[in-house]
């Protein structure tokens, strides 16, 4: 409706081949190869697609449940056809029993412990691969172990039964994508590759707390189906954390209450795999391999921009699809330097800086050097809110830290065609340097809402580099320190009618935090798709603990629009 095309996704099938109807007068019906023009082209227009779109919804309100529907589409006169609709099984199936409890039996020896992630159990026969050049001979279903992963190892990681890395930790590429995919994942065992060996049969649990232990042989575990109906409901809401999209749907029947952070980051380094400003600007990049493999990524499409804005675009619809009409707060860009410079083409944009977490990154690069690859990132959420029709995407920004860097931003996202408040446009500001918190009226004067990012916010304040494993015994987002600003923050917020969440990894290891948050009054909390029952049933006892004492929030006054 209101003239938008809400296409999220597109795939360009192979079709290297065509089966040709003899007709009538007794010629054979016979296979041929397609030619690199229908190769190339998709099968259906955009209006054909929302036209198969329309029919289809207009089929399952018809029989008030989800329907599996064929469709054909005339060789001569391009007419659409709906051949048949019966219930679908298959997925609603596997859907119902998608949220799962796990509980380990009996176990052979203990070969490997490392951090879990997820807290699933999965067995299976080893497959070792030393370097994503042998990716080729990963057997499906086969636990994957290797080394450390990158963004060239996914299409292994959605075959895997489990995921074992010798190095890497909660926030590494392995736990992220292992998270999303409802993977089990053991990460940083530091020699998992040494000990075990191809066709060794193991088994992976992480249902046994914060340590993933791998054991050998099969182990004996039980799995229960969780019903979602049970989950208790809250005062204090809870959203989730995602980044990646292709697993945008895996968790939507999740009671969430939307996404409290959407990252972009995973979306570029996966999907478009190369640096904006290499994309707006080739000639700069001094390698002629990298000129070449940028190139070639781009090849087929209008120009480089639109290659980075189109596929952008999509994987932030995936997102926001996946949780409409509910809000789904997307994070502009926050690599440091030298993660944007590991991009295809980066290295020429990318000054070296001694210390990246404290230096040119987020709102700091919108209006300077990086402003045209920022322009790009806001014609990808223009796009997605106006031509998707996808209104619910709310934009936040990162590491704002002054009240005239916040007026700077918003004039470049005006410039691009996103003006807070026009067509019901939020902007909110990530609150993680205590800036934020100091001035927060002034901030609240700026943005529709605050995102404590707990893990910024507590290095900065105690002065701890939150990677550091010297360090982590200081490493508290707990501290009075960090807890003092994070009451003041909501306070101030709340005074302004400003709401507030949490996204830090806190709420998902400590039950104590989210009773702190609740007595807080926080509006809400933002967490990974594998914590959210855990983390709900903590917030259901929080409130319940703090009987009739109603949070000095705004929760129920403040409606969003």
């Amino acid at each position: 409706s209101h003239g938008c095309r809400p296409i999220v996704e597109r795939k360009l099938g192979r079709k290297e081949r065509k089966l040709v109807y003899g007709g009538v007068a007794g010629r054979a019906t016979r296979l041929v190869r397609t030619s690199a023009a229908q190769r190339r082209a998709f099968v259906l227009g955009d209006d054909e697609v929302l036209t198969l779109a329309r029919w289809a919804t207009a089929i399952e309100r018809h029989y008030g449940k989800p329907m599996d529907m064929e469709w054909a589409k005339d060789g001569r006169t391009g007419e659409l056809y709906v051949l048949q609709a019966r219930p679908e099984t298959v997925q609603a199936r596997r859907a119902s029993g998608q949220l799962e409890t796990y509980r380990l039996g009996r176990a052979g020896a203990r070969l490997l412990t490392g951090a879990a992630v997820g807290e699933a159990i999965a067995a299976g026969p080893a497959c070792v691969l030393r370097s994503a050049a042998e990716i080729g001979r990963f057997v499906p279903g086969s636990v994957l172990v290797t080394s450390i992963t990158d963004p060239d190892w996914v299409p292994v990681m959605k075959l895997a039964a489990a995921v074992v890395t010798d190095h890497g930790g909660r926030t590494s590429h392995a736990a992220i994508v292992s998270r999303e995919l409802g993977l089990p994942a053991i990460v940083g065992t530091g020699k998992a590759t040494a000990v075990l060996h191809d066709g060794d049969t193991v088994t992976v649990s992480c249902a046994e707390g914060d340590t993933g232990v791998v054991y050998e042989g099969r182990a004996e575990f039980e799995r229960q189906a969780l019903d979602t109906t049970a989950i208790p409901r809250t005062r204090t809401q809870v959203l989730l954390n995602v980044a990646n999209p292709t697993a945008a749907f895996r968790w939507w029947r999740l009671p969430a209450d939307g996404v409290g952070l959407a990252r972009i980051e995973f979306i570029i380094s996966h999907d478009i795999k190369a640096h904006p400003l290499a994309l707006l600007r080739p000639e700069a990049v001094a390698s002629p391999r990298e000129r070449a493999a940028l190139a070639k990524l781009t090849r087929g499409w209008p120009s480089p921009q639109e290659y980075f804005v189109a596929k952008l675009a999509s994987g932030i619809a995936r997102l926001a699809a996946a949780h409409y009409p509910r809000p789904v707060i997307v994070r502009t860009s926050d690599f440091k330097t030298n993660e944007y410079a590991r991009l295809l083409g980066g290295a020429a944009f990318e000054p070296h800086e001694e210390n990246p977490m404290l230096g040119w990154r987020g709102a700091s690069r919108y209006y300077t050097d990086y402003r045209d690859g920022f322009a790009l990132e806001c014609r990808a959420l223009k796009r997605v809110r106006e031509e998707l029709g996808l209104t619910n995407v709310v934009v936040m920004i990162p590491f704002c830290r002054t009240p005239e860097e916040a007026d700077a931003v918003l004039a470049v996202m005006a410039d691009n065609g996103l003006k807070r408040g026009e067509r019901g446009l939020e902007v909110y500001v990530m609150c993680e340097i205590p800036s934020n918190v100091v001035l927060a009226e002034q901030f609240a004067a700026r943005f529709d809402g605050f995102s404590i990012g707990s893990n910024d916010l507590t290095q900065l304040v105690l002065g701890v580099d939150r990677d550091s494993s010297r360090l982590k015994g200081l490493f508290d987002e707990s501290h009075e320190a960090v807890t003092r600003l994070i009451r003041s923050v909501i306070d101030a917020a709340h005074r302004a009618g400003r709401k507030v969440s949490l996204c830090g990894q806190a709420p998902s290891d400590k039950p104590e935090f989210v009773r702190f948050l609740v007595d807080a009054g926080i509006d809400s909390v933002s967490v990974t798709a594998d914590s959210f029952v855990r983390v709900k049933a903590n917030v259901a006892a929080a409130e319940a603990a703090l009987g009739a004492r109603q949070p000095q929030s705004l929760r129920s006054q403040v409606t969003r629009a």
